[in-house]
């Protein structure tokens, strides 16, 4: 597999910049915070947390909570990892082989793509840019194989935002049941819509071969934990899964299940925060993006905490996200991060996050660089 090309970027610029504008994740928040928030029992138990193995499928209690989260579902089919990606890794080891194929949307997290193309043949089908980064069901349908075993998608978008209209999501999974597909949706970003009337159903819960992937990691704002987890009626695929993760991590961290049970308690606060937050910080960018508007071309993401811009600068997105972190102190991911090995993506843009506390800083060292740097970058 080639370079984790995200995290290659991340651990050089990640904790040196001075300002990290292209964070994925809501903003977090101390152990003492969440264990106040939780109530006064909280630190006790955590006080008197046996630091032994635990359980391979996830404490019962934590995967009761998550399987609240979903419409239907129950403990029975929730599998908990170390982290998302843990489970992108062991789905696809586990469900794809040499004879499969997979159809992957893009742009994409990589290893949404970088995975199966480890394993099997994988075709991409764009988000269409210039229609809301729409995905694409005509060249999904068209892309479809006697051996195609899965569709991958990614609702909402990393590094769009976008969300499917309601009817393309029912129409997606019509598909899938059609061709008797799995459908493997990472849904790390949902519960952060800007419209509650555009969230979509959870895979998991509208189809029998459904697979939602999510994670105390974004919405939730907690990374820190490393609790992730795969939601799926098909029981079979994860015992397999279950015993693919004895390779892996195993087991979950204790105290981690113990604090992701705390926050799954409290997850309406958490969230209620964060959709705030989230409100709050975009005002800034669109008070900022409107001072500039030959170039950046700016919109509002469907949801999650992440958007794509269009950079129109003559220098160039590449050269734009360079100089501004190495003379600015400001992180961006230009569109090389996001390059695809399936298919052409987006040139000119770059991912920005606004789920963090503290954007204005990073807005006006942006703003200052731009200033300095007018005359070489204006679009002609």
């Amino acid at each position: 597999m080639r370079d984790f090309a995200l995290e290659v970027h991340f651990s050089r610029w990640e904790f040196n910049a001075r300002h990290h504008m292209t964070a994925s994740d809501m903003e977090s928040m101390t152990l003492g915070e969440l264990t106040q928030m939780a109530g006064p029992s909280a630190r006790e138990n955590l006080d008197a947390l046996w630091l032994g193995y635990t359980e391979t499928w996830g404490a019962p209690d934590l995967r009761e909570a998550i399987a609240a989260t979903y419409d239907g579902l129950s403990a029975r089919d929730i599998l908990c990892f170390a982290g998302a990606e843990e489970g992108i890794y062991a789905a696809m080891r586990v469900m794809l082989s040499s004879e499969d194929h997979a159809i992957v949307s893009v742009p994409n997290y990589q290893a949404a793509e970088t995975v199966p193309l480890g394993l099997c043949a994988v075709t991409g089908v764009p988000l269409l840019e210039n229609d809301n980064w729409r995905l694409d069901l005509d060249a999904v349908r068209a892309a479809i194989r006697p051996n195609t075993k899965l569709i991958s998608v990614n609702l909402p978008n990393n590094p769009t935002g976008a969300l499917m209209p309601q009817e393309d999501f029912a129409a997606l999974v019509a598909l899938c049941r059609e061709h008797d597909l799995y459908l493997f949706s990472d849904e790390v970003y949902r519960l952060l819509e800007r419209d509650e009337a555009g969230r979509l159903p959870q895979a998991a819960e509208a189809y029998e071969k459904g697979v939602s992937l999510n994670v105390m990691s974004k919405a939730y704002g907690l990374p820190g934990l490393r609790i992730g987890w795969i939601a799926s009626r098909d029981t079979a695929l994860l015992q397999k899964l279950e015993r693919y993760k004895h390779y892996l991590s195993i087991c979950n961290s204790a105290p981690s299940e113990r604090l992701a049970v705390m926050a799954l308690s409290v997850s309406d606060r958490i969230l209620a925060r964060n959709r705030a937050l989230i409100a709050e910080n975009l005002e800034k960018m669109d008070t900022f993006f409107a001072e500039y508007p030959d170039l950046f071309d700016w919109r509002h993401p469907d949801g999650g905490c992440v958007a794509y811009p269009r950079y129109n600068g003559r220098d160039g997105v590449e050269r734009f996200c360079h100089d501004l972190v190495e003379q600015a102190g400001v992180l961006l991911l230009p569109a090389s991060v996001y390059r695809s090995e399936l298919m052409e993506t987006p040139a000119g843009r770059f991912r920005v996050g606004f789920g963090r506390r503290g954007i204005e800083a990073g807005l006006a060292a942006m703003k200052d660089f731009l200033a300095r740097r007018h005359n070489d970058i204006a679009p002609g």
